[in-house]
């Protein structure tokens, strides 16, 4: 009965060009295997175009995801802040008016001047 070679993954990690290369002429067994590899290896750099590519077009998305974000949060922040209505009804529950803030006013809720 023929036994089948295990030593290509022990000879491909830890041996030296040389050894690895003169076991590969002797041995059919890891011939074969080294084909499968270099297949394997091939296919590999034909698709890695498409992953460097995914890889690209997924960091543009996160880019364009938080330019996104800080445009609106300052656009949000900016109505709140300048529009006292809002804030006042986020702050409190409700709109603050002139007698809220302490101010002196009529029976109308308008200030009095004197």
């Amino acid at each position: 009965m023929n036994e089948k070679c295990t030593k290509y993954e022990g000879l491909f990690i830890f041996a030296d060009e040389k050894t690895f290369e003169k076991h590969l002429k002797e041995c059919p067994d890891c011939q074969a295997e080294h084909e499968k590899m270099q297949n394997i290896s091939k296919l590999l750099q034909e698709v890695k175009p498409i992953f460097v590519q995914k890889r690209k077009r997924v960091a543009q998305l996160k880019i364009a995801c938080a330019i996104c974000a800080m445009l609106l949060s300052g656009t949000v922040m900016g109505l709140v802040n300048f529009n006292t209505d809002i804030s006042d009804t986020i702050r409190y529950g409700t709109t603050l008016s002139a007698e809220d803030l302490g101010l002196p006013v009529d029976s109308y809720g308008l200030i009095m001047v004197e």
